[in-house]
């Protein structure tokens, strides 16, 4: 057991409070959390131990929202970076199953936050998506989910469309092998590729019968 000595709110960070336990410093708390303590006031070991790990669960938890302020992240993501930082494991699970509760964390949110921002900006086949995500620890149900929302004629159009055009003046062969080893490291399947480059041929050469040379074997 022990006793508190002082309760000295912290110079630099005035939402936090130091706590003296027989009169040496023990530990911080926060000005929440120090509230329910007074001077004087005994403290059993199991007390102690229960304050320190409610703080580390505190500290880990704005640390998380502090990360999660720069982007959706997942809770993969969440975990290996509070890791990194040297938090306690109990302490990240906590803060883990805080965040979710709260909706801070969410991996169907996050993957279906991560395949648009990808479509609207990169736009990338089912096969390459789903390594993303997996890499960032999405499970295979969500994700299968998600791309089953995915239009990949779409985002296969919209990634090949503004390529076209460079190959004006090229043989309509040379377009369709160039273009379709782009959108096979996008990671578009080959009758998706094969679908979107035919679409596209038509529309070059009914805006311009000119657009591309006939090198005697073209499609």
């Amino acid at each position: 057991m022990a006793i508190i000595t002082a309760l000295e709110i912290q110079k630099r960070n005035k939402e936090r409070v130091n706590v003296y336990l027989d009169g040496e410093f023990a530990f911080g708390l926060t000005l929440i959390q120090a509230a329910q303590l007074r001077k004087g006031q005994i403290l059993t070991d199991a007390d102690i131990s229960a304050l320190r790990s409610d703080d580390e669960v505190n500290k880990a938890y704005d640390h998380a929202l502090r990360f999660l302020g720069y982007r959706p992240r997942s809770v993969s993501e969440t975990r290996k970076n509070l890791t990194e930082k040297g938090y306690p494991e109990d302490a990240i699970e906590a803060c883990l199953n805080k965040l979710i509760t709260q909706g801070y964390l969410d991996d169907e949110a996050f993957a279906r936050y991560w395949v648009d921002n990808r479509s609207e900006f990169k736009p990338r086949g089912a096969r390459a998506l789903r390594v993303e995500l997996r890499l960032k620890g999405i499970p295979d149900a969500i994700i299968s989910t998600i791309l089953a929302e995915q239009d990949a004629q779409d985002d296969a159009y919209r990634a090949a469309k503004d390529k076209v055009r460079r190959y004006k003046g090229k043989s309509q062969r040379e377009m369709k092998h160039k273009i379709g080893q782009f959108l096979a490291r996008r990671g578009f399947d080959y009758r998706t590729s094969e679908t979107v480059l035919t679409q596209l041929i038509e529309e070059m050469m009914t805006d311009d019968p000119q657009f591309f040379v006939d090198d005697g074997d073209d499609f």
